[in-house]
């Protein structure tokens, strides 16, 4: 069970991640019933299946190169890159270069925890 909610101090060495897909490991870091920060960490040619939830997702591409499809739209991404996914959006991503992307969600999600 992750412990991290509502953590003033989370630090990165503290936290353990978890394989969730072949070659995408999930760490979930801070968080409150609100909001959620959430760090995945891709190998190249890793697929975060297509899929949505009712929550929104803003995805800041911290490093790598990745293929994203959110609704009927497909793009590259990069570094520096930020993605919103209104609740209820269906999205995923190839992953094209070995990357990271951080995941800020509204609610936090539950099913992570």
């Amino acid at each position: 069970m992750n412990t991290n909610k509502d953590k003033i101090w989370l630090f990165d060495k503290d936290v353990k991640g978890e394989e969730v897909s072949d070659g995408v490991v999930r760490i979930v870091k801070s968080y409150t019933d609100e909001l959620m920060v959430v760090e995945n960490r891709f190998r190249e040619g890793a697929v975060g299946a297509l899929h949505s939830h009712p929550h929104t997702q803003i995805t800041y591409v911290i490093s790598g190169s990745f293929e994203f499809t959110i609704g009927d739209e497909k793009h590259i991404v990069n570094v520096g890159d930020t993605l919103l996914k209104k609740n209820g959006i269906t999205h995923g991503c190839v992953c094209l270069k070995e990357g990271v992307l951080l995941d800020i969600f509204s609610p936090m999600r539950e099913d992570f925890v």
